[in-house]
């Protein structure tokens, strides 16, 4: 029995559940990427349809600019070839790629963490950046031989500088309170690079890994106009040189589709290395659950 002195104690309220995770569906996943998709694919029919115009009236020449069922002729036609080169290709741009992102990333670090590297190495950075990589592929065919080689250089060496400037850009964009705060807690320099400084990096470093896959192509292809036996490039100097605007044409949409094919890659890596970050909630459907 409660006394009139006491007071009733009031029931403590028992906290709110908490809400289940939203699941995305598959319906919703699929709306979205229509709604990604349907844009750039109309942009890409009525392309066509033009393409398809010009040439089906004749203003302009065949042999400048072919019809599509031209070119989709000479695809099916030499299919077998085109993806063997497709592949020599593919394999010099991911190779290329990926030795310059791993140079890159350890230039970086090396340049973030000592004042006198980066004002030895940048500058050489910045110079090798500069000449034009068509100048010094000759000098590097002749250095390295015909094979792949060559072609894998010339392809790291217009893939690293984008792997650089973001690196670097990204290591130094750490808060200053949180490499305090862990160096007040004892970190040591791995730890801190390890927990703090390449995971706040990482958006920076995929921004550069994205422009720096497209560049790999370029390179690889750069190296197999000035000599190459195989690979696409070697296709449109063939082509070039019989006035093969078909076959001219089915190399450079090859070659378009392996540049956007490793840009897909590079952007699923950074929607599962980086899903925190604020640059994906506004991420394409195609990197998002």
């Amino acid at each position: 029995m409660v006394t009139p002195n006491e007071t009733r104690a009031e029931p403590v309220p028992s906290p709110p559940a908490p809400e289940p995770a939203r699941r995305v569906d598959i319906g919703t996943r699929l709306l979205r990427l229509v709604d990604a998709i349907w844009r750039p694919a109309v942009l890409l029919a009525l392309i066509f349809v033009a393409w398809w115009v010009v040439t089906a009236r004749g203003w302009v020449a065949d042999y400048l600019v072919p019809t599509p069922a031209q070119v989709w002729e000479r695809t099916t036609q030499d299919w077998s070839s085109l993806m063997y080169h497709s592949y020599v290709t593919l394999y010099e741009t991911v190779a290329g790629f990926l030795l310059a992102s791993v140079l890159g990333l350890a230039t970086a670090v090396a340049i973030a963490y000592s004042r006198t590297l980066e004002r030895t190495l940048y500058p050489i950075v910045l110079f090798a950046q500069v000449i034009p990589k068509i100048a010094i592929a000759p000098l590097i065919v002749v250095w390295f031989g015909n094979d792949l080689a060559p072609k894998i250089i010339l392809a790291v060496l217009i893939a690293f500088f984008p792997v650089v400037v973001s690196g670097v850009a990204g290591l130094r964009s750490t808060d200053p309170e949180l490499l305090e705060l862990s160096a007040t807690m004892g970190a040591s320099r791995w730890q801190t690079f390890r927990k703090i400084r390449f995971p706040n990096a990482l958006p920076h470093l995929m921004a550069g890994e994205k422009v720096a896959v497209t560049l790999a192509v370029v390179g690889a292809v750069v190296g197999e106009f000035v000599g190459a036996s195989e690979g696409l490039g070697y296709q449109l100097m063939i082509a070039n040189g019989n006035l093969d605007a078909p076959l001219l044409f089915a190399a450079l949409i090859l070659m378009s589709l392996i540049g956007i094919l490793l840009f897909v890659i590079v952007e699923v890596a950074e929607a599962l290395l980086i899903p925190w970050h604020a640059s994906r909630r506004s991420a394409t459907p195609l990197t998002t659950s």
